[in-house]
């Protein structure tokens, strides 16, 4: 996050080519906040985030190849530090709740005006949650009602198997259990191939092997 001195980082993230320019434009007038990166899909949000460290990034939840609620999940791992403030059209239930659970800190409707989307910029970056006034209600029923734990994944099971690796290590071993190539591991996890590659390289190292038929071996034992 950023601190009291330095600008607010923001990357804008929205399909539509008319609104993402114009909410740059509009938060690159403001002294106080720096727009590092536009994005057209969430996916590309995801690249763009892991090489300019955001302290905000501003997500439509409806965008192609990868939509708002999966890029806010994968932000959450690849870039904790990065802010999560949706900027959606959609102020129904069951998409407000989806982006807070994928790790969204704040939740805005596309009729917010200039002021309250600034005002919900700095408060996000300042790690504060803010919502819309609309979607107050279903925030504080989430908040208040018990929800069903998610299934635990491969990866779940490997951490915490193997508490030396990291998550995103985890992931990767279970792919390479799944059978994948690093090409489609890359894929998979929105990544380059080198640093699947590095990722490997670091697994191997914790687990004490040498290939990755030792590594599954490892992994799949009882």
């Amino acid at each position: 996050m950023s601190d009291d001195t330095a600008p607010i980082r923001v990357l804008v993230a929205d399909d539509q080519a008319i609104i993402r320019d114009g909410l740059a434009t509009v938060l690159g007038l403001l002294p106080d906040i720096e727009v590092v990166g536009t994005a057209a899909d969430g996916a590309e949000a995801v690249r763009l985030a892991v090489l300019e460290h955001p302290d905000v990034v501003l997500m439509d939840l409806r965008m192609p190849v990868l939509d708002g609620v999966a890029a806010s999940a994968r932000l959450r791992v690849d870039v904790p530090d990065a802010a999560v403030l949706v900027l959606t059209t959609y102020a129904d239930d069951e998409s407000i709740l989806a982006a807070l659970r994928a790790g969204a800190t704040g939740y805005l409707t596309k009729d917010a005006g200039r002021s309250e989307l600034a005002a919900a910029v700095r408060s996000v970056a300042r790690g504060q949650a803010t919502f819309a006034a609309e979607v107050g209600a279903t925030v504080i029923a989430a908040a208040t009602t018990s929800t069903p734990d998610e299934p635990v994944t491969p990866a779940d099971t490997l951490a915490s198997r193997f508490p030396a690796l990291t998550r995103r290590e985890a992931e990767v071993l279970a792919l390479i259990v799944d059978g994948l190539g690093n090409a489609e591991i890359a894929g998979r996890l929105f990544v380059g191939v080198t640093t699947v590659k590095t990722h490997i390289n670091a697994i191997f190292a914790k687990l004490g092997v040498r290939t990755r038929a030792e590594a599954i071996a490892r992994a799949t034992q009882g």
